[in-house]
């Protein structure tokens, strides 16, 4: 009797073990498929810019979709992508060539394929230069988005042999570029905001030639003016740079060139905080005392005049307001923006501009 209670005190422990062993199982494949499916409804990769084509072939279903999806890396699962689907009732998804990127949400995405794609294959070989855009940040749209590596492309626009070849292609448009000291990038301000193919045989220096080849066709009816402005190129893209940024409309803008202006022509330091971030070489919401002392020639808080060369590729729009300034005569040197709206508010003189600063800190609160 002793033996038959000892061997099934035994067993009862092994049954116990066993039972717990498989509830932790439990318990850790459902966390695990917890956080699995909750990362899986989340873009799977929220700060990538890269476009990947997809083609969604006649007559997919939702699971064949999600598993398209997946191996194009667009999304993590596709079986969470059915998923998501069926829960919000989702479908109608049409046939066609898609341009997905991996920071789309599958709302996003669902709402893509619901609208239909193109019939032929996409060319995935675009490049969009967006208005006020630096070279650094041209250089990561080219790598995401062509088979040109950014580090090659920083190298071409700094290419001595490179740069001559376009002076001497475009000479009105580039010689003041060339003629320039301390500039971080030579083609800063010269690559025009457009969108532009790149075929399978297109090499990167004919991808830079098109951009070149636009801005000039872009100033090609304003040489004139300015030269009867006594202006170089260089100048009035690097006033239209900072134009470009600090302006919200095209009203504004007109008007800042002529704060720009009045600054220059009283030997003030212009003081832009675009300046600073690019002398930084970084993107920051707010900028602090401590970056305003950063040693650069582009810090136009440290030193007079306009700097060594645009701070970005601005819009003709932005060249227009330069060589065509509103209000100067008004005498305005200091302008500052409500966050909030984005109204920009104009003053004459520093008492003017620190009243106005602190009604909008006080407003904004």
């Amino acid at each position: 009797m002793g033996k038959e209670k000892a061997k099934k005190s035994v067993a009862k422990k092994i049954i116990t073990g066993v039972i717990l062993v498989i509830a932790v199982l439990i318990v850790l494949v459902g966390a695990f498929g917890y956080h699995y499916v909750k990362t899986a409804l989340q873009p799977l990769d929220k700060n990538s810019n890269q476009r990947i084509e997809v083609k969604i072939p006649v007559g997919s279903n939702n699971k064949q979709i999600g598993a398209i999806l997946e191996e194009k890396k667009v999304i993590k699962s596709g079986f969470v992508f059915d998923y998501y689907v069926k829960t919000n009732k989702l479908g109608d998804f049409k046939a066609g060539y898609y341009e997905l990127k991996p920071s789309m949400t599958l709302e996003q995405i669902s709402k893509a394929l619901q609208k239909g794609g193109a019939s032929e294959p996409l060319d995935s070989g675009k490049v969009l230069i967006k208005e006020g855009v630096t070279i650094d940040e041209i250089g990561t749209e080219i790598q995401n988005t062509t088979k040109f590596s950014k580090k090659d492309f920083l190298a071409l626009v700094n290419d001595e042999n490179f740069l001559n070849e376009l002076k001497n292609k475009y000479p009105e448009l580039l010689t003041s570029a060339l003629e320039a000291k301390d500039v971080r990038y030579r083609l800063e301000g010269y690559l025009y905001p457009a969108t532009y193919s790149v075929q399978d045989d297109t090499t990167l220096k004919q991808l830079v030639e098109q951009m070149v080849a636009k801005t000039n066709e872009m100033l090609s009816p304003y040489y004139s003016k300015i030269s009867e402005r006594h202006y170089t190129v260089q100048q009035v893209l690097t006033l239209a740079s900072l134009v470009e940024r600090e302006g919200v409309t095209q009203k504004d803008r007109y008007k800042i060139a002529g704060v720009f202006e009045n600054r220059l022509e009283k030997n003030m330091k212009i003081q832009s905080d675009i300046s600073v971030l690019y002398a930084l070489g970084k993107h920051k919401q707010n900028v602090t005392y401590k970056d305003l002392e950063v040693d650069s020639p582009y810090n136009l808080y440290q030193n007079e005049g306009m700097g060594p060369g645009p701070f970005n590729n601005p819009s003709i729009a932005s060249v227009k307001a330069v060589l065509d300034p509103v209000d100067k005569d008004k005498g305005y040197l200091y302008f500052i923006a409500n966050m909030k709206t984005g109204k920009v508010y104009f003053s004459k003189t520093y008492e003017e501009h620190q009243a106005l600063t602190k009604k909008l800190e006080k407003d904004n609160q």
